[in-house]
């Protein structure tokens, strides 16, 4: 099974641009016969889960009570499977090992973990190297930092 993990913010609505750029991912790896898998909620997460599941995928949302009791946050409708965590570590890592390619859409620190849990665990071995899209120049400036300091050694970016 080829799963993409894509992440990115649960804040953004069908009318922001962000919307239609996840949908359109969603379409595209769905398509091409990717099962896509999110951390399952509103926004970036339900919009690339609504294109693949429109474009026939599989559709796969870690969901996890701390986030529903938090934000008071329901699965969104387009999951072909829901797989609840306990915690939100497990949900992080969840997201993380059972996927073969991730791509990162805008999001906030939620999605800045779960891009530098992948990053961290290809690093140690923990998982296999695999593609990482950083989708839009949003990343540029969030990422510039740790890619050109002295503390992270040029194998690794």
């Amino acid at each position: 099974m080829n799963v993409i993990a894509v992440y990115g913010s649960s804040r953004i609505t069908p009318a922001d641009p962000e919307y239609a750029d996840a949908l359109e991912v969603g379409r595209l790896l769905g398509a091409a016969g990717y099962t896509i898998m999110t951390g399952g909620y509103a926004g970036v997460m339900e919009a690339a889960s609504r294109g693949a599941a429109e474009a026939g995928a599989r559709v796969i949302g870690v969901t996890t009570a701390a986030i529903e009791a938090l934000a008071g946050r329901r699965a969104n409708p387009w999951l072909t499977e829901e797989v609840a965590q306990d915690l939100f570590s497990q949900r992080i890592d969840y997201l993380v090992r059972r996927a073969q390619g991730f791509v990162a859409m805008p999001g906030g620190i939620g999605t800045l973990h779960e891009i530098v849990a992948v990053w961290e665990m290809m690093r140690v071995g923990e998982i296999p190297p695999a593609p990482i899209v950083c989708y839009s120049p949003y990343w540029e400036d969030i990422l510039k930092p740790l890619l050109s300091n002295r503390y992270l050694h040029p194998d690794y970016v």
